[in-house]
């Protein structure tokens, strides 16, 4: 068996050897940079089947206080790395629209830090899965919000990539402040910053709960801007629409399943406070509305696919306000597999023509299998049965049928008649809209078996979900 912060470390030795690479080693092709990155990954992500579990918290002392190897951290682990995995395929593709934009395409090395930090991003993303103390989630959080300052504005010839990196830096930044400053009167309340014993803290009746809701508050409002939550959600679009896009894709998964699940945790000690409970709702409600009635204007795809991850949001929420964690877990899987799939198409078909809906006219002619990849994302994402967003939909939807949240309900299958709508646009455009454009996209082989499988695993869970469900009982 294999002590769970190996994994971790694993990683970030692997980081900076890459790195170290991308410094001295200036003849290589800077490609097999990122290939030795997915080998890596890879290897990480077969040893996390190995990991011992940590202690119980009541038992932890010392380091397992901050840290925690239970089957939810174990299963974002992995989740995590498959993610990195996928963006680190993606970026493959996009390394020419690196080289052309990082010094004019006159420096290749800069193509070593482009998949050299993404692995960082992935340390931090799995120690905030294991995370169970303010001050580890806190270290953790900024590890991988540094990450993407640099990921999202690292095509700085670009005018809109700039714009999209200083809005993620001011703004992230801004919500760091809201989190220290809540962690800060959580402390000052029970006098400690582990998630467990604020729990017991709070049981206690001579604790001043409005003060500790209050914290709460402000710590909601920092993780609220990390999954893209109304009303926190202002910074999505733009930088979505100016980031790299496979950094889109991996802010877009990524960031948000790290969110929730330290979302899922920090809730916790706070869920026999019913003002809690009211605040969830109104915030998924408002989420929905907005992310799905944003999105239908929306003629750009990185922009639509914004709006969709705002509305995506909105129903996690859903699963988390009726606190239900296998519902949101199951969610976040499936949301993982069908967000890759769309912007994997995306990296190479914005290459050839554009990222707007209507350079995918005639899609189906011009690259059959690159269009049915897209349709079952776009399908997937709006809910049809059969893939493994249905089956999200339909446990966030059960979960809320159960605990008669009938008001989350209502509003929940509306706006999935919107998904429909601006989902289909893409497929509509693809396989209806006439084109002059007959040139034939050419996919590498490993974009093609990553995709294969992605779509593979849609399909899958969409008919049978039971090992996304078996590895939470682990």
């Amino acid at each position: 068996m294999i002590t769970a912060p190996l994994l971790e470390i694993a990683v970030l030795i692997l980081g900076m050897v890459i790195l170290m690479f991308e410094a001295f080693a200036t003849k290589i092709d800077k490609r097999l940079l990122a290939f030795a990155g997915i080998l890596g990954l890879a290897a990480v992500f077969v040893a996390s089947f190995f990991v011992a579990p940590s202690p119980s918290a009541d038992q932890a002392t010392g380091f397992w206080s901050f840290y925690t190897a239970d089957s939810l951290s174990i299963f974002f682990k992995q989740f995590a790395l498959l993610t990195t995995i996928l963006v680190l395929i993606m970026m493959i593709d996009y390394a020419p629209v690196v080289e052309n934009s990082v010094a004019g395409g006159k420096l290749r090395s800069a193509l070593g830090e482009f998949f050299a930090v993404p692995i960082f991003t992935c340390a931090g993303l799995m120690y905030m899965a294991s995370a169970i103390d303010f001050i580890f989630i806190f270290v953790s959080l900024e590890l991988v919000t540094i990450s993407f300052y640099v990921l999202v504005s690292f095509t700085r010839r670009n005018p809109v990539t700039l714009e999209a990196g200083v809005k993620y830096l001011v703004l992230s930044a801004l919500s760091t402040a809201f989190l220290v400053y809540g962690i800060t009167w959580l402390f000052g309340v029970t006098g400690q910053t582990n998630l467990q014993r604020i729990t017991e803290s709070l049981a206690n009746t001579g604790i001043d709960r409005s003060a500790a809701l209050f914290g709460m508050v402000l710590v909601l409002v920092a993780l609220g801007f990390k999954i893209a939550a109304v009303p926190f959600q202002i910074w999505v679009p733009d930088v979505y629409q100016g980031a790299p896009t496979p950094v889109t894709a991996y802010l877009s998964v990524g960031s948000k399943a790290a969110g929730f699940v330290v979302l899922l945790r920090v809730l916790r000690p706070f869920l026999m406070l019913p003002e809690t409970h009211r605040l969830l709702v109104l915030i998924a409600i408002l989420t929905l509305i907005y992310g799905n009635l944003a999105a239908l204007p929306q003629g750009n795809l990185k922009r639509l696919l914004a709006y969709s991850s705002i509305a995506h949001a909105g129903y996690l929420l859903i699963g988390v306000a009726c606190f239900d964690g296998r519902a949101v877990i199951f969610y976040l899987a499936a949301y993982l597999l069908m967000t890759l799939l769309s912007f994997a198409v995306l990296v190479i078909v914005s290459q050839q023509t554009g990222d707007r809906i209507s350079d995918f006219d005639g899609l189906g002619k011009r690259s059959p299998f690159l269009a049915f990849a897209m349709l079952i994302a776009m399908v997937s994402l709006a809910g049809v049965p059969f893939t493994a967003g249905f089956l999200g939909k339909f446990f966030i939807f059960y979960a809320a049928i159960a605990q008669r949240q009938i008001a989350l309900l209502v509003v929940g299958v509306i706006t999935v008649g919107c998904g429909f709508y601006y989902y289909l646009k893409v497929v509509r455009a693809m396989y209806w809209q006439s084109t002059a454009k007959m040139d034939k996209i050419p996919i590498s082989a490993l974009s093609r078996f990553a995709m294969s499988a992605l779509i593979l695993a849609i399909i899958g869970l969409g008919v049978y979900p039971q090992p996304i469900l078996d590895a939470l009982k682990r």
